[in-house]
Order: C-alpha cells, then structure tokens, then sequence
C-alpha cells in the first residue's frame, strides 16, 4: 500500500529540510570515528554485533573486505575529472579534495580505467603520491577501449595483464590493492578471470580480487578459484535490490560489499525535488528512477529519510550513510562528490546510530512507499 504522502505536504516538508551544510560543524568525527551499530537486515535473525563489537578495526571507525581493512567510508572518485555525472574539474581543484579525504579519515579510494577513460586513475595516482602507503586504492578492469571510448567488455587474461600494466602506471604505484572485474565478460568464463587475477596476487601486481554487478552464483564460482575479497554493487535506500541474495552471500563468504550510488546519485541528500529536470546531454537523464514521475513518487522516500534526519540531528546525506552502515558489518559506502565539505558531512555518519527497533520501524516506512524505474529483486540474481 502506497504511503498518502501528497505532494502539497511534501512541499511544506521542504520548508523544513534540513541544509547539508548548516551540520557540518556539528558532525565531525568523534575521536576515532565510532561506526554506526553493527546491525543486520531488520527482521533478520543473523545479527553480528557480537562478532564485530569484539573486532579491533570496527573500534577504529575501519571495517574488513574479506582480509582488507579500510575506512568505514571510501571515496567514489569517478566524477572528478571523467565528467561522468558533472562537468569535469580541474585536477588543481581535485587533489587537494582527495588529499583532505585522506586528513579526514578517509582511507579508501574507489576508481577505474574506464572513467575518462583513464583520467581519473591519473588523478588518483597523483594526488595518493605522497601518501600511498597510508591508503588502499581500488580500480577495475574489463572494457576494451578504441579511439578514447569504451568499446565493449573483454576480460582475457591478456587483455587483463595489459589493463593492470597501464592501471599501475597511471596510479604510480607498484600494485593495485583490490582490483576489480568491473564487469563481467560474457565470453570468459568467471574461474578464468579469477585464475588470472590469482595470478596477479602472486606476482605482486594485485593484492586483492573484487567483483561488480554479477550474481550470487557467479560469486560462489569466482571466490572458489581466488578469494574475493568485495563485491561493488548500486545499493541505496532506494535500490534495494541486492538484498535479494546477494549482501547475504557476500555475508556467508567473509566478503565485503561496496555499494557504489549510497546516496541515490545525490537525490538522498536533498539535491534534487520534484520539479528537477535534466538536459538530454546530463547522464542521470536516462536513469530509469530520475524520470518526472520517479522522482515525484520518492519525495515520499526523502521526507523519511529528513524525518529521521531531525530525529539523529543529522543531514539526509548522513541518514541515508549510517541506514547502510547498520544493515551490515561488512559494509563499506563509497559516496562520490567533489567537494572536500561533502566529505566531511559523510564521515559525520559514522557517530549515528540505530536501534534495531528503529530499523524495523525505518524499513516498515520504506515498505509503503510505491518506487518507481529501480531494479526489480530479480535481477539480483542475473550477471549485469
């Protein structure tokens, strides 16, 4: 049943939102940045509070992929330079945002070849330079590319010896901390990319295997070959799909889960209301739940989510970070943005916390409102 949130009421709740930026001061990392509770699906019966209350990284505001530590939030670094969501930004602009990142406790930095394509792994590699040891770079491999374009996907294990050659490269470093499938190829078997990055790991090329966007039972194939160590999906309070199956695989594995769109491509956090519109050239035009009517129908969504806002003293942004963060141990966001003040606004999701009462009662709210243009649970179950 559809929630009768009208969107007169929806309007006057705009009145009341609360600003990003007016909590910034007020967020700020307690001491080592505490991560929001431990707390698995609502209504689940495999709670791990116990196991990682008593685990020192989740003490340090860190949490685990697979055997990797990293920051409870990274940094999604596609849109800096690539232009993929927003006009490119200067790198003089960028560094000093992914430096700042790194001063705020950010040790986890997400990017990949084909964003650009090339450009922000330069970036990336730049900018990490003067302190690569003190952080964890993840980027991905599986595009053929002719005259500067992607040029559809190609995971041979020489057309992946050649990638992770041009990634380090372009990274300045001497190996990739968590590489990725980014996608899967149809005409490669899983095993055989998994060989290959297995590989890798043994020369010391790689340190760690990821996948993204592929379904359960490609998971259980490739993890059976080399250890997977993250699986990089969209997940959000509004595209929930992968609870279908595949966050409990990662669970039962020991392996990490990256959402990548934690804030819905900014409309979580307020960005957008009903009256958006986007240019045919703007890449969120051909997003399915951007559409006029997609977005009218999940105001209903962003007045839950600023409700709770008020109730934690806290921005939707944050809200909308910490909910992820409480429905797994093993989960690590990587919110994009170029703004070093956006960063400091995420990080500040670390000191939220739900109750599981609270979580029933946010996911029963969630449960009533109609979505429109989002993945249907089906295709959890499907490579992307």
């Amino acid at each position: 049943m559809k929630k009768k949130t009208t969107i007169s009421k929806v309007n006057k709740e705009t009145n009341k939102q609360v600003n990003r930026r007016d909590f910034i001061s007020k967020t700020t990392l307690l001491g080592a940045g505490m991560a929001a509770a431990p707390l698995a699906f609502a209504g689940s019966n495999n709670s791990m509070g116990e196991e990682i209350a008593n685990n020192p990284a989740y003490l340090k505001g860190k949490r685990m992929l697979g055997t990797l530590e990293v920051s409870a939030i990274g940094l999604g670094c596609m849109s800096m330079k690539s232009g993929s969501y927003n006009p490119p930004r200067d790198k003089k602009d960028m560094i000093p945002v992914i430096r700042g990142a790194v001063d705020l406790g950010v040790t986890f930095f997400d990017t990949a070849e084909v964003y650009g394509p090339f450009t922000d792994e330069e970036l990336v590699g730049e900018a990490l330079a003067p302190m690569r040891d003190q952080v964890v770079i993840a980027s991905k491999f599986g595009f053929d590319f002719s005259k500067g374009k992607r040029a559809g996907r190609n995971s041979r294990p020489e057309h992946i010896r050649k990638a992770v050659e041009g990634m380090l490269k372009r990274l300045r470093t001497d190996r990739i901390d968590l590489l990725y499938l980014h996608r899967l190829d149809p005409n490669v078997p899983v095993e055989d990319v998994a060989g290959t990055v297995k590989e890798l790991i043994k020369e010391g090329k790689a340190l760690h295997f990821g996948l993204s966007e592929v379904s359960p039972e490609t998971i259980r194939k490739a993890h059976a070959e080399q250890a997977v160590s993250a699986l990089q999906s969209e997940y959000s309070i509004i595209q929930r799909a992968l609870e279908n199956e595949v966050i409990d695989t990662c669970a039962e594995l020991g392996i990490g889960f990256v959402p990548w769109g934690p804030v819905c491509r900014g409309f979580l956090g307020d960005k957008f209301n009903e009256y958006s519109r986007f240019s045919n050239d703007s890449r969120l035009a051909a997003v399915p739940y951007f559409t006029p009517e997609a977005i009218k129908a999940h105001m209903e969504v962003l007045v839950l989510v600023r409700e709770w806002a008020r109730k934690k003293n806290a921005t939707p942004a944050q809200i909308s970070l910490a909910w992820l963060l409480a429905q797994k141990p093993n989960i690590v966001p990587i919110p994009g943005t170029t703004k070093l003040h956006h960063i400091k606004e995420n990080m500040g999701a670390l000191n939220i916390q739900f109750t599981d009462l609270e979580l029933n009662e946010f996911r029963g709210g969630l449960e009533k409102i109609s979505l429109l243009g989002v993945r249907s649970f089906e295709t959890a179950l499907v490579d992307q």
